[in-house]
């Protein structure tokens, strides 16, 4: 399936806007996967983080001009809007996505993809993370992968975020075996095994939100 192949500042703009709708329809999903081995507040700052970034691209005048401006933008307002280690690190994935859109009017689809290898880099760049740590990079890494190898194998955008959103789930679930090395999590040791890492669960939802938003992509059912 071929869909569309060119993105401005309006569909991030668009996209970021259905990054929060279902970070606050989830809030309390992800609350609960978060007090299992947390401290019960991840969907909470996904949440506010994602309504921050929201008002602050609905309220700038002019709009912004290009696919950079957008992520640092959102970069900028999730920041300021949320404390603690997820701050940082969605602040430093977009603020990735926006040097790889650099100069660009419009993202093609290899844009796309580079975008999801962008935000896995960042991701795992500042928190210091490798896959197996039972981290959103369980998630983000995969996605990246699965989404790189689809599209160059196909060189359709569709397909390519489709596999992306697969393995994002995929590598969301497999956190459920993990120890977890990182974080607050880690103080239980063992006893993190069983439970799905809710930073690995809520980058699911995004990247299937960021396929859904401009790929028209989901995950096959």
């Amino acid at each position: 399936m071929t869909g569309r192949t060119r993105f401005g500042a309006n569909d991030f703009s668009a996209m970021f806007s259905a990054m929060a709708e279902v970070m606050q329809a989830k809030r309390d999903d992800l609350c609960a996967l978060d007090g299992a081995i947390g401290d019960a507040d991840h969907g909470i700052s996904m949440a506010l983080g994602f309504q921050a970034v929201r008002k602050e691209l609905a309220g700038c005048d002019p709009h912004p001009a290009s696919p950079t401006e957008v992520f640092n933008i959102a970069a900028r307002s999730f920041l300021n809007a949320v404390g603690a280690s997820t701050g940082p690190l969605y602040a430093t994935a977009f603020m990735r996505a926006a040097a790889a859109l650099k100069g660009k009017d419009e993202a093609a689809g290899a844009d796309i993809v580079a975008i999801v290898a962008a935000i896995a880099k960042g991701v795992s760049d500042r928190g210091k993370a490798e896959f197996g740590d039972k981290t959103m990079l369980d998630a983000w890494g995969p996605a990246a992968k699965a989404a790189d190898a689809a599209w160059r194998e196909h060189g359709d955008l569709h397909l390519a975020l489709r596999a992306g959103t697969a393995a994002a789930r995929e590598g969301a679930e497999s956190t459920r075996a993990m120890t977890a090395r990182l974080g607050r999590a880690s103080r239980l040791g063992q006893r993190s095994v069983g439970h799905i890492d809710p930073g690995a669960a809520s980058a699911a939802m995004l990247m299937q939100v960021l396929a859904e938003s401009l790929g028209g992509a989901g995950p096959e059912q």
